[in-house]
């Protein structure tokens, strides 16, 4: 009878728990504003945007603080003091811009149809604001424009942004209309231009249109309807510097409209702008599928609970400041990708055609260089489903171009950053068991990405020389590193799938990046066709995007790329005393100002935690016997790069890569290889973590003398744990792991050969 007892109170005790749980609000932890202004005068910010959007929607509504945004790509800068506009697609944390599609701004007085200028006189629809009229939280933005004293709120459900503007009373309340709005046109590189734009008046209550453009991505189509829920008084469209009167529509290319309202006796006016890549019908059935209702407060609501439900997945418990950055880091790899399909699964694919995807899912923006590393081996503890979803995405790339994405924006390929990194994502999938994919067309989608010829992928130079020739192929170094990678994930899964062949070939392919070591230098070099090195010869000088061997970096940083056999490069580097002292002068050689490029920040040494290339090396140690400097130094970016403020960011947050370094490092480990299934300790900064598994089970953290940099012992499942990393299969299996920190080293722990991480 006392054990029946005992249990009913175990079991009303688990219920209490599981509904405090569910009602927890774990979005109040997110601070949309984070990152979104540089560090200092010399850093890039985080290139991030605050306004609303739904878990990987469509839509996301945002102000634009510049009238031709290109830096920050994100459109929206701090420090700046006027909004232009609000747009309704952007890109969060990126070092390119693009999307600002269908601006509008709503004002009052007679239409000016420039925005004027920020540092002016502000004369046209630009208007001033101030960061205390400002708020944004998960699906929610406000603020207050004060040229026009008109409260905006928005709000969005996955493919529809929802307006609610508090006009004064006035009979000129204008809501404005800019199809021209788009990131800078006058630059030299993925030059932007406005092909073709369409603005209709439907009734009194609806407007629908489009516009075509090309830019980064370098071909899109955008359907939009507007419905209002007051009528609109009047009228007036422009195109360039024309005017049209008693017209209900405007084609041309530089396309503008305004639409008056009579606010004297009701303030609030309401607007619904759905969007689609398909056509204006689709844009109507999208509307009516998500948002047929006028309730504002509901759509908040509902977007508040749709983002609570999708970061509490991870329940992490630490300071305030340390869960703040956590979860506005968990909710920014879930801003994209993006899903494209319409409310019946249609999408336009990457071949222009309009096609059905089965599971009602399409996705694009993948960032790949930049997400390949944490980003998407994220999604596999928290999302795996979803991570299947993105690469079936995936694969209708493939399907249509013979190969994978490297860099997949509105459904287009844009060749940005270099190899193929959707492979270790595909692998790392395939290896962790994940469903809801192809595995063998998978594994064929990455043969095919590894062998056939593209741009920035010459497989055939690479076959002939064992590397890439600086002469035939720009930024040759990084290119055969990375490569090389991705050569290593196709062996692996030709292995699972019992394919020796192939296993045999891209292994030996994965490692060609040897052919580069300068035994002199002690670097990876570039050399040319005929197998001569290229001079002159300065490790520190960085590249950036062509015409040097490196790649948004320099020698030192990619020193280090060989995440598929450490072992063997500290074997090719002289040893584990040779690789430590190169590590330690990593992260302490002072580089010349002259020989640092923009996409360089967030210095510790040479350690540039600002951009991609750096973001595994502080873990290295756990692979030469010195441990306790990872956890020094992985302590020391978690809690000096990284704040819960506007400058919070060091670098571009990369759509979450940024923020995915941080959430692993975090909770005390990160994937150093990211299709290794395996994860390397370093300084955990938080109390507690559950991690709620796809499977059922849970996966716990705990934490004991929380803030100290040191780890002193480790424990899984209650036992004593002497290796320096933990298994995905670990993890999998509902295990507790357990970290007792110190504020000094322990050099006796995971030091031992056996308990260091092989690949």
């Amino acid at each position: 009878m006392m054990k029946i007892t005992q249990f009913i109170l175990f079991i009303l005790l688990f219920e209490t728990t599981s509904a405090q749980n569910n009602r927890k609000d774990y979005t109040q932890y997110v601070n949309p504003f984070i990152g979104s202004a540089p560090q200092d005068t010399n850093s890039l910010s985080g290139s991030v945007f605050p306004g609303a959007c739904m878990p990987f929607g469509l839509v996301q509504l945002s102000p634009d603080t510049y009238d031709a945004p290109e830096d920050p790509a994100s459109g929206y800068n701090y420090n700046e003091r006027t909004i232009v506009g609000f747009s309704h697609t952007h890109l969060n944390g990126t070092g390119v811009g693009d999307l600002y599609d269908i601006m509008v701004q709503p004002i009052t007085g007679t239409p000016l149809w420039q925005p004027g200028d920020a540092k002016k006189t502000r004369s046209g629809y630009r208007s001033a604001f101030s960061h205390t009229t400002e708020k944004a939280s998960p699906g929610y933005y406000a603020v207050r424009l004060d040229d026009y004293k008109v409260n905006v709120e928005l709000t969005a459900t996955a493919h529809v942004g929802f307006h609610r503007y508090s006009f004064p009373a006035t009979d000129s309340a204008y809501v404005l209309f800019d199809l021209d709005h788009t990131l800078d046109k006058k630059r030299n590189y993925w030059v932007c231009r406005i092909i073709e734009t369409h603005i209709k008046q439907v009734d009194a209550y609806t407007i629908e249109g489009y516009r075509v453009l090309t830019g980064w991505a370098k071909l899109r189509k955008i359907y939009f309807v507007a419905k209002f829920d007051q009528p609109i008084q009047q009228s007036l469209f422009v195109n360039g510097n024309r005017k049209y009167a008693n017209v209900n529509v405007i084609n041309g290319n530089n396309s503008k409209a305004a639409f008056r309202f009579n606010t004297n006796k009701s303030q609030v006016v309401q607007m619904k702008v759905a969007l689609s890549t398909t056509s204006t019908s689709a844009a109507y059935k999208n509307l009516e599928a998500e948002l047929p209702e006028w309730n504002f407060d509901a759509t908040v609501a509902n977007a508040r609970s749709a983002w609570n439900k999708t970061l509490s997945v991870i329940e992490a418990d630490g300071t305030d400041a340390v869960k703040q950055i956590f979860y506005t880091g968990l909710y920014r790899n879930c801003i994209q990708p993006n899903d494209l399909a319409d409310a019946d699964g249609s999408y336009m694919g990457t071949d222009f055609v309009v096609h059905k995807a089965i599971d009602h899912q399409h996705y694009s923006t993948f960032s790949l260089w930049d997400t390949y590393r944490a980003t998407h081996p994220l999604y596999t503890l928290f999302a795996p489903q979803k991570d299947a979803a993105f690469i079936n995405s995936m694969l209708r790339q493939y399907d249509s171009y013979g190969y994978l994405p490297i860099w997949q924006l509105w459904g287009d390929e844009n060749y940005c950053m270099i190899g193929n990194h959707a492979i270790p994502v595909i692998t790392d999938a395939v290896l962790k068991g994940i469903k809801g994919f192809d595995h063998e067309k998978a594994y064929q989608a990455c043969v095919g990405s590894s062998t056939t010829d593209h741009p920035g992928a010459p497989f055939s130079v690479l076959n002939k020389y064992h590397y890439f020739p600086e002469n035939i192929q720009s930024q040759s170094v990084s290119l055969t590193l990375e490569i090389a990678y991705d050569d290593w994930c196709v062996a692996q899964m030709a292995n699972k799938l019992g394919k020796a062949k192939d296993a045999a070939f891209f292994t030996e392919r994965s490692a060609y990046y040897k052919n580069l070591y300068d035994a002199r230098t002690k670097f990876f070099r570039a050399k040319n066709d005929k197998s001569e090195w290229i001079n002159p010869f300065n490790p520190l000088q960085y590249g950036g995007n062509g015409g040097n061997p490196f790649t948004e970096g320099n020698a030192w940083q990619y020193f280090w790329y060989v995440p598929q056999d450490m072992p063997a490069l500290i074997t090719l580097t002289g040893g584990e005393n040779a690789f430590n002292e190169k590590l330690d002068s990593m992260f302490t050689l002072q580089a010349k100002d002259s020989d640092v490029n923009g996409n360089a920040s967030g210095f510790i040494g040479q350690y540039a935690h600002g951009n991609e290339p750096s973001h595994h090396v502080a873990y290295l140690y756990n692979y030469s016997g010195q441990p306790w400097k990872t956890q020094f130094y992985v302590h020391k970016i978690l809690t000096e790069l990284y704040s819960n403020t506007v400058t919070g960011l060091s670098g571009n947050e990369d759509c979450g890569q940024m923020s995915a370094w941080y959430i692993f490092s975090a909770m005390g480990f990160y994937p150093v290889n990211p299709a290794s299934g395996l994860y390397v300790f370093g300084s955990p900064l938080l109390q507690h973590v559950i991690l709620h598994l796809d499977n059922g089970k849970i996966f716990t953290i705990n934490v004991n003398n929380t803030g100290k940099p040191y780890i002193q012992s480790v424990k899984l499942n209650g036992k004593r744990y002497e290796k320096n990393y933990i298994l995905h299969s670990d993890i999998e299996a509902g295990s507790v792991l357990e970290f007792e920190m110190g504020d000094q080293p322990n050099k006796e722990w995971g030091i031992n050969t056996g308990s260091r991480p092989s690949r």
